[in-house]
């Protein structure tokens, strides 16, 4: 009998980083890789020294308020930094969300010029607005196959995030803010990060962006494509969705 296949996640900061229910995303991953008979197994990891001897498959950083991040950045720096940069670095496929979304960039501009100092793994940074951007939103997302799908969410930043060079957006704003409410533009993708405003929880709303997150780790691990699994009924939960929405 062949050995079953499994994906490894860590959750990071799973106990502060959790405003909006983001914890589904972890548990829509391990429900889509069951369906296709492969395991999952899920590291908790908040304070303190990370076990560099666990290899991850995906690292998952939920939203959070700004002085949960504030209190987070002494942690960041002094225990994770340099293992997540090397992670982000290697390829490791990550999703970030609002919170953790801007925890993975340079820094955050306070409007009094104040700036607190993030990871720097990707080049994006945000600065404060006077204006809420706060409501349900669509955003499409293209995959480097050229195949494109609209993702649902809910977003609630007063940051506004601004993408260098090196970083594509996630996707193209059809309703909603976006990253700045600005360009049009959504989330970061760098390598293997995924990185949105998209509060909600994502994935549950959204089966494609969850196999296609899934899909470039399980390709990475074992050198295969997913297995395919329908997902015609949440197509259609999120089409009535969109029109709602539209």
């Amino acid at each position: 009998m062949s050995e079953q296949r499994m994906l490894r996640i860590c959750h990071l900061y799973y106990d502060i980083l959790n405003l909006y229910g983001d914890n589904g995303n972890i548990r829509t991953m391990q429900k889509r890789l069951e369906w296709r008979g492969i395991a999952s197994e899920v590291d908790r990891v908040s304070f303190g020294e990370v076990d560099l001897s666990r290899e991850y498959d995906i690292i998952f950083i939920g939203g959070g308020q700004d002085f949960e991040q504030e209190i987070l950045v002494k942690d960041l720096f002094t225990y994770k930094a340099d293992w997540l940069k090397g992670e982000i670095e290697k390829g490791t496929v990550i999703l970030g969300i609002c919170g953790g979304y801007q925890m993975l960039g340079k820094y955050y501009e306070a409007a009094d010029g104040t700036k607190v100092d993030f990871l720097g793994g990707i080049d994006v940074y945000t600065t404060a607005s006077n204006k809420r951007m706060i409501g349900n939103f669509i955003y499409e997302y293209t995959k480097e196959d050229g195949e494109s799908f609209q993702i649902v969410g809910f977003e609630n930043h007063n940051g506004q995030t601004w993408l260098g060079d090196s970083v594509k957006p996630m996707g193209k704003i059809i309703k909603g803010y976006g990253n700045n409410g600005e360009d049009g533009t959504e989330g970061a993708r760098y390598k293997n990060v995924f990185a949105t405003y998209s509060h909600g929880p994502l994935l549950p709303k959204n089966a494609r962006i969850a196999d296609e997150i899934l899909g470039i780790a399980y390709m990475r691990k074992y050198n295969e494509a997913l297995p395919a699994l329908e997902h015609d009924m949440e197509d259609a939960a999120l089409n009535d969705i969109i029109q709602q929405l539209s």
